[in-house]
């Protein structure tokens, strides 16, 4: 088979589930997109001084190009009336609500508390859907209390599958970021994505979660990456965090293939800061787009 047969061939085979998330990329010429995590923003938009639309205005005025959604403080069930003036005014201005980001837990030790969970991922793929978002990102969680690790994967194995099993049938991704407890470790996550084996479910990579030995962690879970998260400190090789070079991690993307978002997902005290950072990133994507 040639490579062109081997293109034309390749989205069938992705929609029959035989080629896993990591290989779903064309080509090898960076294709990066900025974006603005709206945590970036959780002060004011808990104290209602920003609403989410506001986050569509700052897009545009800092050349992102699209928006990952946390969902906290939206209301707890979003209807039509929260969710449609929203994504009609992130499409007038050409900014992509292309992932919302959801509370989960998903070391769930009993059959009832794993289906309340997929019950709740559910509700979210509905408001994604309706937002035009393709990706959701979703918590590994704590290792309850009197088990081990290896059962907690176990258990968050389960729940991501049947969760992803939903979200595949209205077209979206679920990441699961490395945020402590069981996806602590590069090793662990990677056991858990490659177990659950399905096109719809990947990493979601914070680049500042990693509590050691940070840049090979990065660099071993960006071939399942779905969505990348970057961050203004990182651990260093001493073990202690420091500002990091953007330069560098997002070399490390570009020459692990990934291609997709690159959020801020600012961390700091000063959210003035958040526009100067949002186009440093902006134009470091258009630098490796080039």
């Amino acid at each position: 088979m040639n490579r062109r047969e081997m293109i034309r061939m390749l989205p069938a085979a992705i929609a029959a589930g035989n080629i896993s998330a990591a290989t779903d990329a064309f080509g090898t010429k960076a294709r990066l997109r900025n974006a603005i995590c709206a945590y970036s923003y959780r002060e004011e938009l808990k104290n209602k001084t920003l609403r989410y639309e506001d986050l569509v205005r700052i897009a545009v005025e800092n050349d992102a190009d699209g928006l990952d959604l946390t969902v906290y403080w939206m209301p707890p069930e979003p209807g039509d009336d929260f969710l449609m003036p929203l994504r009609r005014i992130a499409f007038r201005n050409a900014v992509e609500i292309y992932s919302i980001s959801i509370r989960t837990d998903l070391c769930r030790p009993t059959k009832d508390l794993q289906d309340r969970e997929v019950e709740t991922i559910s509700k979210w793929v509905d408001v994604a859907a309706k937002l035009g978002a393709g990706h959701i990102r979703v918590f590994g969680g704590a290792v309850p209390k009197g088990a081990t690790e290896e059962q907690a994967a176990q258990w968050a194995t389960e729940v991501l599958k049947r969760a992803a099993d939903c979200s595949s049938k209205k077209g979206i991704v679920l990441g699961i970021e490395n945020h402590g407890g069981v996806t602590e470790k590069a090793e662990r996550i990677l056991q858990i994505v490659k177990a659950v084996n399905s096109p719809w479910a990947g990493i979601n990579l914070d680049t500042g979660n990693f509590k050691t030995n940070a840049f090979p962690q990065i660099e071993m879970c960006i071939p399942h990456a779905v969505n990348v998260q970057v961050k203004t400190e990182i651990v260093m090789e001493d073990g202690k965090r420091g500002p990091v070079d953007w330069d560098r991690v997002i070399r490390m993307f570009v020459k692990g293939g990934y291609k997709g978002y690159l959020a801020l997902e600012y961390e700091g005290k000063n959210s003035a800061e958040i526009p100067a950072l949002t186009r440093k990133l902006g134009g470091l994507v258009r630098k490796y787009n080039a």
